[in-house]
């Protein structure tokens, strides 16, 4: 049904269409020989012609490390960083900043997430699926404006990319010695008076990893107990898209669908010992926590586009929907609350939720562009989204009770009983935008203006609120190699969904209490990038970016003054705009092939940024919460023409990440990672690519400092200290792509 009514909306259009002319040809799709055999030269980013600072990485950049998902390919790009588990990249933090921050676009449009800060998690998608990574590095009036650190978008493959087919197939040793399969396969070609374009993969993903804790009642204190824990998560991931192109009524018909499944179990296990002795005498708990999950991605487009009016008209309906369901149950025993030790248990806790979030957006566009000069054209159009959200929550009385000592019978767990909590929120976004863009010698430039309408309604109380967004960008060619970018713009953050929820949470921010604030503003940011590129030979390239973000009305954790649920000492914490701060810091990116040394089949690449910000809170000076000081990856491919082989490696470091909130600091630290990739075409047709990825083991250690609220914090005084480091081990990945 959705399908038809997507095609339906997107077929409208030819019934008022004013005649116009056959679109000009499309660009020469790329054979699937070609695309799977890349060996003979390295393959570097793209200098793209936009006037917006915009970074472009072809698949084939990403292709030869083999990776999984979009958020393993974009930890090769700059300034992203990530506060994910090791061998985790799900929410994406360009610049270092909170997810939030960033926006992500699936070929050009944005896709709703499943996090309340709406954010989208790019494991979400495999690898599989891309044409090319966009990094857009400042906003432009034709975009949704929630982009403060910037824009990644995920061009997926379209009916024009590909003039053929091909298989992808392979075997994936985990570190836990677990063997699990990909497979993929992708066809591209001539259909039903049109191109179409289908593809399908279901690849296995298991991540097991080793967790340490040791928590002192302060720094270089007493050491009060040990938590040894294991934490795997496996699961299979599932997708399926097609696209389609027909030229029709004197316009162009494009329609895409995406469909991503992920099933996923996360197994926890953690037994705490007493002290710093791990015997049986000084068990204190054993802890068992899985969570099953399933989560299904949707994405339906239609994009009608013709001559018409004097210029180019486009008619966009989209629909897509994001359905979470997670069944989490925890059991706990407790053995030291009497003298007698393991075995004798003396205690028993379970408890049980189920959750299921159903989000689904509509959403559609009318656009025009058509020429004012020959040198100057003009833009504009009007954007509107239509989000519905369902949240059902179900969670069990927290099952409780004490274990006589042996030989007496343990007592049987009685049957959970259920409460459900349920929300829907609303939220319809109108955005209308205009801009101007135009040529005069070396200059190119884009100027215009956005005005931003959103109204929410959640919990029954409603948010609304407009921001106009002007943006500026230049691209001035100092000569045939050098050429400077500059891109001036303001930029939203929308609040979370859950900190507009006007009700109260137990214990949802430790031993506090949290209720949202139904009032909040958005967060805007004026920012500038400033940056230069040159040319190196004939396919190397160079960059430098600076860029500043000056944020006001930041959004942060308050604390009410009123008692929390749980009585003297705990609190209920809030949320408020509370002021303002600032975002900085400097990009710098190299690729080229090292021909200057006669090494025109060896390329090399360098991305380094480094990263900086200001905002004040309670307890003084800081960085935005959890934004890392720096990221760099450093890396090289060679080729073999003769023996048409090929190997290269990567190399990434990400700096510490310090947040602070009430009563709780956390500093995060990464180990480095290393992947490297050996390939080697076996036929005219065939390539066989080996991989390994966190080839040197790379850990995450957190430092975490709590207290029992924010007096206690500012003098320093601790409820507890925790060290915890969490290890995994290299995986591998033996993969043969075939062409036909």
């Amino acid at each position: 049904m959705k399908l038809a009514l997507l095609v339906g909306a997107a077929v409208a259009p030819l019934l008022f269409a004013q005649p116009a002319l056959a679109q000009s040809a499309q660009e020469t799709p790329t054979t699937a020989l070609d695309e799977v055999i890349v060996t003979g030269s390295p393959v570097f980013r793209n200098r793209t012609d936009d006037v917006v600072p915009t970074l472009s990485y072809d698949l084939e950049y990403f292709q030869r490390f083999e990776p999984l998902t979009v958020g393993d390919a974009l930890r090769r790009v700059p300034s992203v960083t990530f506060l994910s588990d090791v061998l985790e990249s799900d929410g994406v933090r360009l610049r270092g900043l909170d997810p939030g921050y960033t926006q992500i676009l699936i070929n050009g449009e944005r896709v709703p997430g499943g996090d309340d800060d709406r954010s989208f998690f790019v494991d979400r998608i495999p690898a599989e699926l891309i044409e090319r990574v966009e990094v857009v590095r400042a906003s432009s009036a034709n975009r949704s404006g929630d982009a403060v650190a910037g824009a990644i978008n995920i061009v997926l493959r379209d009916a024009y990319t590909l003039d053929g087919g091909y298989i992808r197939g392979g075997a994936i040793l985990f570190p836990d010695d677990e063997v699990g399969g990909t497979f993929g396969a992708v066809y591209g070609g001539e259909a039903l008076g049109g191109r179409l374009l289908v593809g399908a993969s279901v690849q296995d993903r298991r991540n097991p990893k080793d967790k340490f804790s040791q928590r002192f009642d302060r720094p270089g204190g007493t050491l009060d107990n040990t938590e040894i824990q294991t934490d795997v998560r496996d699961g299979t991931d599932y997708s399926f898209n097609a696209d389609y192109s027909v030229e029709v009524g004197g316009g162009t018909l494009d329609l895409s669908g995406v469909f991503v499944r992920t099933d996923r179990i996360q197994d926890e296990d953690s037994i705490e010992y007493r002290g710093g002795r791990v015997q049986n005498a000084d068990l204190l708990t054993i802890n068992d926590n899985d969570v099953d999950i399933q989560t299904d991605n949707l994405s339906l487009r239609g994009r009608y586009e013709v001559e018409m009016l004097g210029g180019e008209t486009r008619f966009k309906l989209g629909y897509a929907s994001f359905d979470d369901e997670q069944t989490e149950f925890e059991n706990e025993a407790e053995y030291l609350r009497d003298a007698i030790a393991f075995p004798d248990e003396d205690r028993f806790t379970a408890d049980f939720e189920i959750r299921d979030l159903q989000d689904e957006e509509w959403s559609g566009a009318l656009e025009h562009t058509r020429p004012l000069s020959d040198t100057t054209e003009i833009e504009f159009g009007i954007q509107a989204v239509q989000k519905d959200r369902d949240s059902v929550t179900r969670v069990a009385d927290r099952v409780r009770f004490n274990v006589p000592n042996a030989p007496a019978p343990r007592p049987a767990q009685p049957p959970f009983v259920f409460s459900t909590s349920t929300y829907v929120i609303e939220e319809t976004r109108i955005d209308p935008y205009v801009m101007l863009s135009g040529e005069q010698g070396a200059l190119k430039w884009e100027a215009g203006l956005r005005y931003e309408t959103t109204d929410t309604t959640i919990a029954g109380v409603d948010n609304d609120y407009a921001e106009l967004l002007p943006s500026l960008s230049l691209r001035y060619t100092l000569n045939e190699t050098d050429r400077l970018i500059a891109s001036a713009g303001r930029t939203i953050r929308r609040p979370r969904f859950n900190d507009l929820a006007p009700v109260t949470l137990e214990e949802e921010r430790g031993d506090n209490d949290f209720r949202g604030n139904p009032l909040l503003e958005p967060e805007t940011a004026w920012g500038i990038d400033v940056g230069f590129e040159r040319r190196l030979g004939r396919r190397g390239i160079v960059g430098l970016n600076v860029f500043y973000r000056d944020v006001t009305d930041l959004i942060e954790d308050v604390n009410t003054g009123l008692q929390g649920s749980g009585g003297a000492g705990t609190f209920i914490e809030s949320i408020d705009n509370v002021g303002d701060g600032q975002v900085y810091g400097v990009e710098f990116d190299l690729s080229t092939p090292l021909t200057v040394f006669g090494l025109e089949n060896t390329g090399v690449f360098l991305n380094a940024s480094w990263l900086d910000s200001q905002v004040e809170d309670a307890l003084g000076e800081r960085r935005f919460n959890d934004q890392s000081d720096y990221v760099v990856n450093l890396g090289f491919t060679h080729d073999i023409p003769s023996w048409q082989a090929a190997f290269g490696a990567t190399y990434r470091k990400q700096g510490d990440a310090f947040g602070r909130v009430f009563a709780e600091e956390v500093t995060t630290r990464y180990g480095a990672d290393l992947e490297v990739f050996l390939e080697k075409r076996i036929f005219s047709n065939a390539v066989l690519r080996l991989t390994g990825i966190n080839l040197l083991d790379s850990s995450k250690d957190e430092v975490f400092d709590k207290f029992d609220d924010q007096a206690d914090q500012i003098a320093r005084d601790y409820d507890e200290f925790e060290l915890e480091t969490e290890s995994a081990g290299p995986v591998f990945q033996l993969v043969m792509r075939v062409a036909f």
